[in-house]
């Protein structure tokens, strides 16, 4: 683990070196992966042994399955057999059920018969017995009645009768009828007398009882003849005889009612005579019928005893063949879950050998892991692999005991799995590599994660995989504590977006997870908050390059989720072919869908299946649910893995098609990330990869359309290239689009492996050979070296020998005006661009720009070095609510003229108040709040001007920007403008306002010529004609103009132009206008000293602060502004001079007639002032396109070191090469008189101990981090960069003395200077030449030669100065010091050159930029006694950067006048 965390510090200084990115590794840090790696291990040994566990249950399931199949065949012969017999039995019963069933069946039919038969006479007598009954119904009163009056009747009433000795008639008449209906039929009494019914009466209870038991039925035919005379007698009723008796009226009623119903009934007698014999037949048949039925009865019931042993035999049949049935089935159950489940058998045997041997070497596995989760987020691919692959991975098998860990272990694999990273797609997590990983730590990591997301594509997917329950908040919004608050408690997932590089104290606690009370609150500022553990905090940043501190880092994990170039390829080809071809890329998409759902799908399926099979209770072949669920999800697996592989054969010739576009693709990413690394150059040039895919969009749409995919491709890469290029190179200043165009170019012809990356390495390098003679006089000492160094390549061996050998060719084509447009001599011409351009750096660095310009333009063509502007009607097409427009000001430009211009044709104006224009400043921002608010509500447009001017408000502007830009109106427009920063730690303007703005520069116009004409736009004709002295006024006025683009465009040569760049604008000229016209109209002959006081030293001499500056400018105006120009025989340059009195247009059509082409005699320069200014120019191109070269790409040299070993190497030669330091106690010690020399010496000495200590401390320093033992710190990043691109250390820059020499050169020149103090300081003695370039402070020198005179001739200091006598010898000419003053050698002439036969300043020879100056004789004189006639005061600068390296003023002699080399700008260099 210690070996792991030093890696990765180590690690972190080299991505400190090479990327400029800070990632920090503390001692937390280390805790924090001990404590990771104990969980890890843990959980991953406790899910492995469960895997196992379930795996082995599972094929335990398997094993014990296939042994059941044999039991269970003979089980199942067995049942045959048994099932066999009882078919038979089962057969034979049925057979005698049928016979018997036959039987009855036929007794059965008869018994229907009969039974119908009974069924019908039962109708009969039912009918019959109805009738009788309804009859004798009839009949029932008259019996009633008769028994009622039997019922009035008793022994007392009667005997009362019977005591009657001579009854009324009617009575005797009563009882006679009684006497008739109680004798028999055959003996009717013919005696009826009242003594022979006395007799019938005779006994009272007998004769009541005969009356009662009466056969009412059965009454004879005479005495119902006899009794109907009485019956018919009109006395004969029961209330006549009531009258007379009452027993008498009972028996009266009694004979009345019996002889009524006896009649009745004898009508009923042949109904009843006939129901009678109905019952005895219908009796007879039911008999007949019961007894049927008595035997249908006995053969139903052996009928149902032999079905019910046919039923019994059947069931045992039927169980008896279940079983069968369930053996069978439970037998191809088990064949099916055998053999459908035999190659996961196999698989399941192989994965638990798998996972016993990843149990015993988890420790290692899980190391790896933990470390790659703790260590790895913050570095970019590249890093990663290294740091695994070179690092980690050898330690670990080289350790003894070895570390035990699987090979070729693929650390997603333990971490996650490919059903995880499907659903991780489909959130919208891009598919490369680099974004998976970074998803994986983020879901891994125990830490807080901290993302770097500029390009916004983790927010992305995290905001899609938590979805409405992730908690959004950003620091400083309207209550985003409390929003903190809550998520915190209620175990929400919060994402803190768009950090800076610190956050709030408040939230310290929170980052850093300390809770209190045992885990359940945290602090969040003064409240104790309860912490809900499934608490989850995730921090994003949009900035590229942060630089969070040690304690942060230590408490997240940092994960890079930077585009990559892979990544954004990918993107990109799925935006091309979904423009191209949508129809194949919604195929695409839903086919990757469909995978990745497949992969999902497959992974839950296999998880169930095991599950299922080690989770299953009892036997399983009992169970046919599980295993036909088994089966199921077995075959639904197969069925997807057959899907999935016809997805990827569809999935493959779709590819076939889209890949034909990846060129457009890897063309636009490549694009991006050059784009992406302009920062380098300035941080104003920020793009956002979501502005970018609009232009990429756009230029698809506008490309023609092509016959074939191929040509289709070309015309789409071509249109791509140059939309991203215009859309880039509108917000680039004119010093800067050439180093784009050169970095697209070659990064363009790299990919495509068109060039050679040393010949490039070479060519951006220029690395020489020191020490070297030219041997040809057209080439300086420094080309030689380089041509040297160009022979030293396989590709360019004997160019030295060529050059030499065809000397005169190689001359004339060197010396030719254009050489890049003229052919190689020799086979030499035969080379490539790029080899061609390698040796033209070595020949003619100032043609390089040129040079470069033809390499583009043949390689991607003339468009793209037109250099032709955007109109802003075009830019503004772009723009919308949410993309403002941002202007990087240039000096004396107003770009807001052409945002007035569209206001007034799109009719916004501030006369409308929907223009609002505001110059920001203090107490303006509150304004500028208020008008964004209201503009994005009503759709107005805002301008903010110098938003610069308002640093500590930017960051509310970004957030007020983004706020309304995402609901603002449509037609809701903001304006910025900005100067740009001198430096980066001085930019202020928020990365987020310049990525999602479009850029725009507008510089001057450059070149003489359009400057001219830009100055006299300034005025119309109606200015030439406004003063009375129109003559005098056109002239000056025209010499203004010229002075002003003069001093404009003079600024292009450096410090020969200016020694410091000044903001010279329109406004100076047009005031100048205005104050000339006041004066000439105020006085009768033009004052040609006040104004050229008033121009020189007010209007444009109040932006010069540089003393030599403000004499320049007068200079220039005592040329331009005198007499002669108001006579016309003034020449302003050669072959220009001052315009005859014209008007306005005639003044515009002289410039472009008369005007030379643009030269440096233009301004009164040398044409050597163009080749340094070029030369500059190129060196510096090639510097920035160095140092924004990939890191993957140039990171070795020819010799294949890396950029650790270059830099080591050359800092172990530092450090040998570089001598001790000087005694200064030693060396005090031998002086007894301290001179102005020697004080000098010691001053010398002194400052040299300083820097050399410097330079010791900070290389062992640097050694110390590259070895590990120290944390790279900024500076010691610092000292690596510049020893890498072999640029001087700043921390050595700010010790040592001014040098443009990189820092080889500087590095030899500074062993010169010790050498040559080590020569003085040995003896003390004067040298005989003093190396005057080799000061510290060469001031210090010159002063030191008047202070000796002055000492020695009693002088006063003040009075006296240096005379300058350049000799006409070299240092090895002398062998002695002079006796006064001193000789100095080593210096150089920029501008012109020293004539040593004449002995004055003459005009330099071409290509000649910096001629050495023969010794020079200083010695003291007074000021009375020095002689200014023919003098030039020339100033002494320590190097060409000039300005503040002033050192003094050497008067040399010269024939011409002095104001030629002034504003030649010629000046004496101490070092070149």
């Amino acid at each position: 683990m210690a070996y792991v965390h030093r890696c990765a510090n180590n690690m972190s200084q080299v991505y400190l070196t090479n990327e400029r990115r800070y990632n920090y590794t503390t001692p937390k840090t280390f805790l924090e992966l001990i404590s990771l790696y104990l969980n890890m291990l843990s959980s991953k040994n406790k899910e492995l042994t469960d895997n196992i566990e379930r795996l082995e249950n599972g094929l335990t399931k398997l094993i014990n399955t296939a042994s059941q199949v044999d039991d269970l065949k003979e089980k199942l012969a067995a049942q045959e057999i048994e099932l066999k017999q009882k078919n038979e039995d089962a057969d034979a019963l049925i057979q005698r059920v049928g016979v018997e069933t036959e039987i009855v069946q036929k007794e059965k039919a008869i018994a229907d018969v009969e039974e119908k038969k009974v069924v019908v006479k039962a109708e009969e007598v039912s009918v019959k017995q109805r009738s009788c009954e309804e009859d004798l119904a009839k009949a029932e009163p008259a019996l009633i009645a008769a028994a009622a009056a039997l019922d009035t009747l008793n022994k007392n009433n009667l005997s009362e009768l019977k005591a009657f000795s001579q009854p009324p008639p009617a009575v005797l008449m009563v009882v006679s009828a009684c006497v008739v209906l109680l004798a028999p039929p055959t003996k009717i009494p013919k005696d009826r007398s009242w003594k022979a019914c006395k007799i019938v009466m005779g006994k009272v209870d007998q004769f009541l009882d005969s009356l009662i038991h009466y056969d009412k039925e059965n009454i004879g035919e005479n005495n119902l003849k006899e009794v109907q005379r009485y019956l018919d007698e009109p006395e004969f009723t029961y209330e006549n005889i009531l009258t007379k008796s009452l027993a008498a009226a009972g028996i009266c009623s009694w004979a009345v009612n019996i002889v009524s119903y006896y009649r009745i009934f004898c009508d009923v007698e042949p109904k009843r005579m006939a129901l009678k014999a109905a019952n005895e037949e219908l009796a007879f048949a039911q008999e007949k019928l019961s007894k049927i039925q008595s035997k249908l009865k006995s053969l139903n019931d052996n009928l149902a005893g032999l079905t019910r042993e046919f039923e019994e035999a059947t069931s045992a049949k039927l169980k008896c063949q279940q079983q069968a049935e369930e053996t069978a089935q439970t037998i191809s159950l088990a064949n099916r879950l055998v053999g459908g489940l035999g190659s996961e058998k196999v698989r399941w045997h192989d994965t638990i050998a798998q996972y016993k041997q990843e149990l015993v070497k988890l420790p290692g596995d899980v190391l790896l892991s933990s470390a790659y989760l703790s260590y790895m987020g913050c570095f970019g691919r590249i890093y990663r692999v290294d740091l695994l692959d070179n690092y980690w991975l050898p330690f670990f098998k080289e350790m003894k005991p070895a570390v035990s860990f699987t090979e070729g272990l693929d650390l997603l694999k333990l971490l996650t799995d490919d059903a995880k990273i499907a659903t991780w797609n489909n959130e919208n997590l891009p598919n490369d590599r680099m974004s998976i990983e970074n998803a994986t730590i983020l879901l891994n990591a125990e830490r807080w994660s901290l993302m770097i997301d500029p390009q916004l594509q983790g927010v992305k997917w995290i905001k899609t995989r938590v979805g409405s329950e992730l908690k959004v908040v950003r620091l400083g919004q309207r209550g985003y504590l409390d929003t903190i608050e809550r998520a915190v408690s209620s175990g929400d997932t919060l994402l803190l977006e768009n950090i800076g590089e610190s956050v709030e104290p408040v939230l310290d606690s929170l980052i850093g997870r300390n809770t209190i009370k045992k885990g359940r609150y945290i602090k969040i500022g003064d409240k104790e908050v309860e912490f809900d553990p499934r608490f989850k905090l995730i921090l994003h940043t949009k900035l590229a390059n942060p630089h969070y501190k040690p304690e942060m880092q230590a408490q997240t994990t940092l994960i890079n989720f930077m585009v990559t170039r892979e990544g954004l390829e990918d993107q990109l080809l799925a935006d091309v072919v979904g423009y191209e071809r949508p129809d194949l890329e919604k195929s695409k998409a839903e086919l990757t869908k469909q995978q990745n759902d497949f992969k999902i799908k497959l992974k839950e399926l296999e998880d169930s299946l095991l599950h299922r099979l080690s989770s299953a209770k009892g036997n399983i072949l009992k169970d046919t649910a599980l295993v036909e669920n088994l089966e199921i999800t077995k075959a639904t697996a197969q069925d997807i893995e057959i899907k999935v592989k016809e997805a990827k054969k569809t999935e493959e010739q779709i590819n076939v098609t889209r890949e034909s576009y990846r060129p457009v693709a890897a063309r636009a990413a490549l694009l991006y990330f050059i784009l992406n690394d302009l920062h380098k150059i300035h941080p104003m040039y920020q793009f956002s990869l979501k502005a970018f895919k609009v232009v990429f969009e756009k230029a698809i749409n506008r490309a023609p359309a092509a016959e074939t995919i191929k040509e289709r491709v070309e015309t789409l890469i071509e249109y791509v290239t140059y939309a991203v290029f215009n859309y880039t190179s509108r917000g680039l200043f004119e010093r800067d689009k050439i180093i784009f165009t050169t970095q697209v170019v070659f990064q363009i012809l790299l990919a495509a492996k068109d060039i050679d990356a040393l010949e490039l390495d070479f060519l951006l390098r220029f690395p020489i050979v020191p020490n070297v003679v030219s041997p040809v006089d057209f080439l300086s000492n420094y080309a030689w070296g380089g041509v040297k160094a160009l022979s030293a390549m396989e590709q360019f061996r004997n160019l030295d020998r060529d050059i030499e050998g065809s000397a005169k060719r190689w001359k004339k084509f060197v010396e030719s005006e254009c050489p890049e447009k003229e052919k190689f001599p020799q086979e030499w011409k035969n080379k490539s661009s790029l080899q061609k351009l390698c040796m033209m750096r070595a020949l003619r660095p100032d043609r390089m720009t040129y040079a470069v310009k033809i390499f583009v333009e043949e390689k991607l063509g003339r468009k793209y070095v037109e250099g032709r502007g955007i109109d802003f009607a075009k830019s503004f097409e772009e723009t919308g609510p949410e993309t403002p427009v941002f202007f990087i000001l240039s000096p004396g430009v107003d770009p807001l003229k052409d945002v007035e211009i569209m206001g007034k044709k799109l009719g916004f104006t501030g006369d409308k108040n929907n223009f609002h224009n505001i110059s920001l400043g203090q107490g303006q921002e509150i304004v500028a709040e208020n008008s964004l608010d209201m503009s994005a509500e009503q759709g107005h447009w805002v301008v903010l001007q110098n938003i610069h001017l308002v640093a500590r408000w930017l960051p509310a502007l970004e957030k007020k920007l983004e706020s309304t830009g995402s609901s603002g109106h449509k037609d809701y427009r903001v304006f910025m403008s900005a100067e740009p920063s001198a430096t980066i730690e001085s930019h202020n303007i928020p990365q987020g306002i310049l990525e999602s703005s479009i850029k725009i520069t507008n510089e001057p116009p450059t070149g003489i010529r359009a400057n001219l004409h830009a100055a006299m736009d300034n005025f119309s004709q109606d200015t030439l004609e406004m003063c009375a002295k129109e003559n005098e006024f056109k002239s000056i006025l025209f010499a203004l103009c010229y002075f002003h683009a003069v001093i404009c465009e003079r600024r292009k040569f450096g410090p020969q132009g200016w020694n410091r760049i000044y903001p010279y604008n329109m406004g100076d000229l047009t005031m100048s206008v205005n104050v000339l016209f006041n004066y000439l109209e105020a006085n009768a002959k033009v004052p040609w000293p006040d104004l050229r006081y008033l121009f020189g030293e007010i209007m444009y001499g109040g932006h010069i602060t540089d003393d030599w500056d403000r004499h320049l400018c007068r200079t220039y105006l005592e040329e331009y502004m005198r007499t002669e120009l108001l006579e016309g025989d003034m020449e302003y340059s050669p072959g220009f001079n001052c315009p005859p009195n014209l008007d306005y247009n005639g003044y515009h059509e002289y410039i472009d007639d008369v005007l030379p082409p643009e030269s440096p005699y233009l301004y009164g320069l040398h044409p050597n002032a163009e080749i340094g200014f070029l030369t500059t120019a190129s060196d510096n191109l090639f510097k920035t396109v160095l140092e924004m070269q990939p890191k993957d790409m140039g990171a070795s040299d020819a010799g294949g070191m890396s950029r650790e070993e270059k830099i080591k190497n050359l800092l172990d030669e530092i450090l040998d090469k570089l001598p001790e330091e000087f005694n200064i106690l030693e060396l005090t010690a031998r002086v007894e008189d301290r001179t102005p020399y020697i004080v000098v010496a010691f001053q010398e000495c002194e400052r040299m101990n300083t820097l050399t200590k410097e330079m010791k401390r900070s290389l062992k320093e640097l050694d110390l981090g590259l070895k590990g033992e120290l944390t790279i710190s900024p500076h010691m990043e610092s000292i690596g960069n510049s020893l890498y691109f072999d640029n001087v250390p700043d921390m050595w820059t700010q010790r040592a003395y001014p040098s443009l020499n990189n820092l080889g050169a500087w590095f030899l020149d500074l062993l010169a200077r010790m050498k040559e103090l080590e020569n003085w300081v040995s003896d003390f003695q004067m040298p005989t030449a003093i190396w005057l370039s080799g000061f510290f402070n060469p001031q210090s020198f010159l002063t030191a030669i008047m202070q000796s005179m002055a000492r020695k001739n009693e002088w006063p200091l003040d009075k006296m100065c240096l005379q300058c006598d350049v000799t006409k010898k070299n240092r090895e000419d002398f062998t002695s010091a002079p006796r006064e003053g001193a000789y100095i050698h080593g210096l150089f002439m920029e501008g012109a050159r020293w004539d040593v036969q004449t002995g004055v300043i003459q005009e330099s020879r071409l290509k000649e930029l910096s001629p050495t100056i023969p010794v020079i004789f200083i010695r003291a004189v007074p000021v009375d006694k020095q002689d200014l006639k023919n003098m030039y005061p020339c100033p002494v600068y320590k190097t060409k950067q000039r300005g503040a390296t002033f050192v003094w003023t050497f008067n040399l002699k010269t024939k011409e006048k002095s104001s030629k080399w002034v504003i030649a700008g010629v000046a004496v260099l101490l070092q070149i």
